[in-house]
Order: C-alpha cells, then structure tokens, then sequence
C-alpha cells in the first residue's frame, strides 16, 4: 500500500489561500479518482475538489471552516502503488477542477499536484543565477488584488515589504502595517496620496436570548465587504424604463421548442442579454471602468449574469458576449448557471467582466435598484415580467387598453463617469432592441 498526499489546489494565479467549507467525504471511506472529495471556498470562486487517485480517506488534516495557504496538506489517500505512481503525473486537482479554456493560460505560478510517494523524490524549489523568478518569488510578487490596490494608491514597491503570507506573500496586514509605519521610520517608498476607503469593518450587534447566531460563509463575508466597497467607490444613480415585451413573447412561444430540441432554454433573460451586449458596442461607456483620473473603455464586452444560490451570489462571466448568436447566449448562460449551482465554475468565469445583469424578477420583484459590481460602472436589472393593461394607439391615433407582456428594466450606473442622458440613451436602445427584436436574429 502507498500513501497519497492531498494537497489544498491553487484555483488562480493570484489565490494563495482556500477554505475548506466541507468535506464530502468521511475518514475511513473508499473513494475513486476524480471523484468530489471536498468543497474549497476563495475569494474567487468555491468548488468540489476531486480525489487525485483511488483509496481510502485515512487522515483529514484540515477541518471544514479552516483556512489554509496553497499546498498545504489537506488529507491523506491510502492506496495501492500502481495508483500512488499514476497520481503523481495525474493532472492536478485544479487544473481537474477548471476547464479546457483555462489551459491557454500560463501554468499556475506554483503548480498544485499530490507529492509522490517516499520512493520519489522531489525537489524544491530553489533560487535560480540566471534571474528566472522561482515560484516562490512569483507568488510573492504577484500577491492579492486587493493588496496591489493598495500599494498602487499609496506608490508603495511590494518587493520592499516583508511578507508573512504563504513563501513570503504579502498580505493586507502586512502592507497596511507598513503603510502606518512608514512615516515614523521616515520611509520615501510611500509618496502622497488619497487616503484609501480602508478594510471594511462591519459593526457589532448585540445577540439576544433564543436567537440564532452563524458565522458568514467566506462568500458571504466576500459578498457584504464588496457591496460596502462599491457603494464606497461609485456615486450611484438608477435610471428605471418599462419594456413592452410582447414582441419577444411571441417568438418565444414559437422557437422554444426548437431551441429545447437543440439543448437550449430560450428564455427572456437571453433576450435581453443579447440586446445588451449589442448595445454596449453602440456606447462605450456604459462598458468602461474608473482607473484613478482616467476612464479605461474596454474592448471586449464581458457580460456577467448573476446567479442566486443557497449560500450566496455570484457572477459567472460570458467572454465575448456581442459574437454569439442568441443560441449560443442561450447556451452559454444555461451551462454557466448550472455549473454555478454545482460548483463547477473556475476563477477565469467569474473575472473579466465588463457589464452584469441581475434578475430578481424571478423572484417577483417589481423593480429594483442594484449594486455595482466593481470595478464595472453599470449593472442591469430585471423586473418580473408578466401581462398587465396597457394604453396603446391604435393605427387611426385612437386609444384602447390591451393586455401585453410587461416589465420593468433598471440600470445602476456610475454617475462619475456615466451621465444620466448617457445611461438613458442606452436603455432606451436596450427597450426598442427588444420590442423590435428581428424574427431572423431568433
């Protein structure tokens, strides 16, 4: 028998730590290769993580709740030698957990895979003379989003700052401590700037007898300082417009079924997320983003639909959204929400965004005001959609009430660089692109 290392995955060049949120499998049982063994929370995304090969589950070194750096030991695996051999060259558990379009990328800049048994050595890494980085050192200067904001609002050099994160990372304590002490040590890597918005501190309340108190979720945690940090960045505006959506009603009703032949759920939501996308190539701005005094108007439209789940939110991304055809938007948010509910997603699907739609309507909410999804300066929101009267003109300029199809659409924009008559041109072109939606674009 062999022992198989399980080793917590790196999910993301810039992720250099996981939360176990949930094991899926109990000590002593029998597991196959690739099957779920666990569930890992980051910042970017959670998702099951498969067994590097078959065996018995005989140690859990990290409880669920616990957060730990990349390539920590995890568990260990007991199995014969054939599979401890063919895990060792086995693709890694992230690399399992993420899809072909990830592996145009560059490789992870420290590659998670199970150590080998004793017989194989490995080697670590070491420091090369010819200037090539170490993975360690790439690690280290990569560091977190989060923590090169804030070294670029202050001008501070991250090489200069001590790490005390994972092979020398340096972490948001590590640089705000540093930032604090540098003007007593009179240090000149921190030059003048605006004071930053801070770490969001959340306030206490106090517990009452009988009631139920449960720490957040990483995603919740996450969910909460992102919708603080927004409201903190962005002066929000939302501008509200009723879509009259008879029109699409109709050629739902007569391609549904040809599109659910074809694998396919023709829903409102693609509709709209097709004039969506075709609208923002028509205003750039409303696909911008805010980069200190500068406006960056991005080339690639990148909308993001968010997705409701038991344990919180998130926002898949579909990459290029203003090339596909309304089949292949169909498709695309099909297969993304359901990888969503199941834990499928990897970090590339959920960054790059450039736009998001939000669609509480499902819900049965009327209308609603959203928040940005940073670093983006509009979201779109979505009514419930549903018949209601409605004054309309006749063609002899008379006017009668009609049942149609109806629903409301907002918009949360970024009133620093979005103006109001900008925001209301767009949607105004998002209305008349779906009440005039082509048969031929079905």
């Amino acid at each position: 028998m062999a022992r198989i290392d399980v080793l917590m995955p790196q999910m993301g060049e810039s992720i250099a730590e996981g939360t176990l949120s949930k094991w899926l499998k109990k000590l002593g049982d029998e597991v196959k290769r690739d099957e779920p063994l666990f569930e890992i929370s980051t910042d970017k995304v959670d998702a099951e993580i498969p067994a590097p090969a078959a065996g018995k589950l005989v140690e859990i070194k990290v409880q669920e709740g616990q957060t730990v750096p990349v390539q920590t030991l995890v568990a260990v695996l007991e199995t014969d030698k054939g599979a401890a051999v063919t895990a060792v060259t086995a693709v890694t558990a992230a690399s399992a957990a993420a899809p072909a379009a990830q592996k145009a990328e560059p490789p992870p800049s420290a590659p998670v895979r199970p150590s080998p048994p004793p017989s194989v050595p490995v080697s670590a890494p070491v420091a090369k003379g010819d200037g090539t980085e170490t993975a360690e050192e790439r690690l280290r200067r990569k560091s977190t989003p989060l923590v090169r904001k804030i070294a670029a609002e202050h001008q501070v050099d991250i090489s200069t700052i001590p790490g005390t994160g994972f092979a020398g990372r340096v972490t948001k304590n590590d640089i705000l401590g540093f930032i604090e002490r540098a003007p007593a040590a009179g240090a000149a890597a921190v030059r003048p700037s605006p004071p930053p918005s801070g770490p969001v501190v959340h306030p206490t309340v106090e517990a009452w007898p009988g009631d139920r108190v449960e720490p957040m979720s990483k995603i919740r945690k996450i969910t909460a300082d992102h919708m603080i940090q927004s409201r903190r960045t962005s002066a929000h505006v939302t501008s509200f417009f009723e879509v009259d959506y008879s029109r699409i009603a109709e050629l739902r009703a007569r391609h549904k079924a040809s599109y659910t032949e074809r694998g396919a759920n023709l829903t409102y939501l693609a509709f709209i997320a097709k004039a969506c996308a075709e609208q923002l190539r028509a205003h750039p701005v409303v696909n911008s983003a805010v980069s200190g005094d500068t406006i960056i108007y991005r080339h690639d439209i990148n909308v993001g639909i968010a997705v409701a789940l038991e344990w919180g939110l998130i926002v898949p991304v579909i990459k290029h959204a203003d090339e596909l055809s309304l089949m292949g938007l169909s498709r695309a948010i099909n297969d993304l929400g359901e990888r969503a509910r199941t834990k499928k997603l990897s970090p590339d699907e959920i960054q790059r965004g450039t736009f998001t739609i939000t669609n509480p309507g499902v819900f049965g909410s009327y209308a609603g005001a959203p928040i940005i999804n940073q670093p983006q300066v509009a979201i779109l929101g979505v009514g419930t959609i549903e018949k209601r009267p409605k004054v309309i003109t006749l063609p002899d300029r008379t006017d009668t009430i009609a049942i149609r199809v109806m629903g409301m659409i907002s918009m949360s924009y970024d009133h620093r660089v979005v103006d109001g008559a900008d925001a209301d041109r767009f949607l105004a072109d998002v209305k008349k692109a779906l009440q005039e939606f082509p048969e031929g674009a079905v």
